[in-house]
């Protein structure tokens, strides 16, 4: 029997909560469901290996988290760890439901950073809700948030430092070689440092598709799939000259710019993938999932046209 090639699953947590939507859980449920679905069907062709962003679910936590003043606000990375946990469940559950034969298992993971990181002085990283400029400035100058547009809103930003060594790595290779379809990373990993070796959190929640990059080259993957709420990689994105890219090489896209809080750290992990691993990598909408590496949808990221 011909064994399965392995691609690891890069899940936006702005499909699993998309613009304009309540942050509730049944929302939540109803898009994990529609996600469970279509990774459930990759399947049938891959084995997966899945990594979920948090950036609306650690943003609504740290709101509830601020509503109570009588305790210390918990830093970003118990709250990362929080998401991991809920979103990690609500996919492991309907994960289940759609493959009752398949293991599943989701593992909370922490993720090394630098502490010398640049990020920390310059916070990138969209989290929470969206707000109209107003409400934006006025949370800003409340709650000391750095704040800076997404599209025709703002959100906030905080420190997304790159991802250095996943602590939970041979766990993660022990459950791939027992057959799990794995959930780890979830929201780019928990972010640690290490200090006279031993490890302790840090403000800040690492890019999830860096951290799906950077898993996907640490278990020898064979495609990387970055799912999002955008259908594809686009030029010129929000003008009337856009236009999406279909397949496309890791040199074609080196010397375009692109947003550095949205699909920047999507272009950069996935380029980057595809030339350490001479894989392929896709960018796209939920979906689609199914036909984006075969080319059909999305963008697909391939070492020569």
């Amino acid at each position: 029997m011909m064994t399965k090639p392995t691609v690891v699953i890069a899940l936006g947590g702005n499909a699993l909560l998309r613009r304009g939507e309540p942050l509730e859980a049944d929302v939540q449920r109803r898009n994990v469901l529609l996600a469970s679905r279509q990774i459930a069907a990759l399947t049938k062709d891959w084995n997966v290996v899945l990594v979920h962003g948090n950036g609306p679910q650690v943003g609504l936590l740290a709101l509830q988290n601020s509503a109570y003043p009588q305790v210390a606000p918990y830093p970003l990375d118990v709250l990362g760890a929080e998401s991991q946990g809920m979103i990690g469940y609500l996919l492991i559950q309907e994960l289940k439901n759609c493959l009752p034969e398949q293991q599943v298992s989701a593992l909370l993971t922490q993720v090394e950073v630098d502490p010398d990181d640049g990020a920390f002085s310059n916070p990138s990283k969209y989290i929470g809700p969206v707000y109209d400029q107003e409400t934006a400035l006025a949370l800003s100058m409340d709650k000391g948030w750095a704040i800076k547009p997404d599209g025709k809103y703002f959100r906030r930003v905080v420190p997304s430092p790159k991802p250095l060594n996943i602590i939970e790595t041979a766990a993660i290779n022990a459950l791939i070689a027992q057959g799990h379809l794995v959930v780890c990373a979830g929201g780019g990993g928990i972010p640690v440092l290490r200090q006279e070796g031993k490890l302790q959190g840090i403000e800040a929640v690492i890019d999830k598709d860096l951290s799906a990059a950077f898993l996907a080259e640490q278990i020898n993957a064979d495609a990387l799939l970055i799912l999002t709420d955008a259908d594809a990689v686009y030029l010129d994105w929000g003008t009337r000259q856009q236009r999406a890219l279909s397949k496309v090489t890791p040199e074609d896209l080196a010397d375009i710019t692109f947003d550095a809080g949205s699909m920047g750290p999507k272009v950069s992990a996935a380029s980057h993938f595809v030339r350490s691993r001479h894989g392929i990598a896709g960018i796209g909408a939920l979906q689609d999932a199914t036909r984006i590496l075969t080319g059909e949808q999305g963008t697909l990221i391939s070492p020569t046209h």
